[in-house]
């Protein structure tokens, strides 16, 4: 079952996989999978008291983003921030998914205490649970950016690239999914001290992230991202960088 493609749509996504991403016995996949899931449905196997809050608390209508908001106030709620643990190692995905939004939640934190916590998700096996955990932060990064640049600028040295993409993705300009950062729209250049030690990352993940960042920035700021990426590949002539730039500077290549 772990080796399956998995649907191209979520309403594709078989009934006997349906159930066992339901019940929280199983990874998904890919996205339809994770939009697949019925959110009401996994709570009650995983916190059975909270089937009853969770059915009227949390509404299909809304965005999974806004659901996985929902889900991570309401475990917080009954749970406390002692239930984090408990969420954030078991099996299912979404529920560690929901572990990342039970640390927004948790009021009276520091960032710093806010990325500790949560920093074990961040490096996640899980593609899925890595993009809920900055997503789940954004927002206390995006009001606290510069002090957020400063911390996280030390990440950027962990062996891990799913910790230095962490850093990069969570302080794009405009993100994915999410509010934008409006200080780094107009002003790019504090990001600088994320960007920099990454501009020749050996990692293909990290590099797609830094290249839409500078894509990001480059709505607002185009001679600002040309400017950066001549002189990253004059100080830096490797393939890495080389791939950076190309994909940062595409959305200006199109415009033409």
């Amino acid at each position: 079952m772990v080796t399956r493609k998995g649907a191209k749509r979520p309403v594709d996504v078989p009934v006997e996989v349906l159930q066992q991403l339901n019940s929280g016995e199983i990874e998904t996949v890919n996205l339809s999978e994770c939009l697949a899931v019925d959110f009401v449905t996994l709570m009650g196997h995983v916190v059975p008291e909270l089937a009853s809050a969770a059915k009227s608390r949390i509404q299909p209508s809304n965005g999974i983003t806004k659901r996985m908001l929902v889900a991570g106030e309401l475990l917080l709620e009954h749970l406390g921030a002692e239930g984090f643990q408990r969420l954030a190692s078991h099996p299912s995905d979404t529920v560690r998914g929901w572990a990342a939004y039970m640390v927004t939640a948790i009021p009276d934190m520091t960032l710093i205490q806010r990325l500790d916590m949560i920093r074990p998700l961040a490096d996640d096996n899980h593609f899925g649970v890595r993009e809920w955990a900055w997503l789940a932060l954004r927002s206390h990064i995006a009001t606290q950016i510069r002090d957020a640049i400063q911390v996280m600028t030390a990440w950027l040295g962990e062996s891990s690239p799913n910790l230095r993409r962490f850093a990069i993705e969570s302080t794009r300009p405009r993100g994915v999914w999410c509010s934008h950062i409006q200080q780094l729209k107009d002003n790019p250049e504090i990001g600088l001290p994320l960007l920099e030690p990454v501009r020749a990352d050996v990692s293909s993940y990290v590099q797609d992230s830094v290249a839409n960042w500078l894509n990001d920035a480059a709505k607002s700021r185009p001679d600002w991202v040309q400017m950066i990426c001549r002189r990253w590949q004059l100080e830096s002539d490797t393939p890495e960088t080389t791939r950076i730039c190309t994909r940062a500077l595409r959305s200006l290549r199109d415009s033409k």
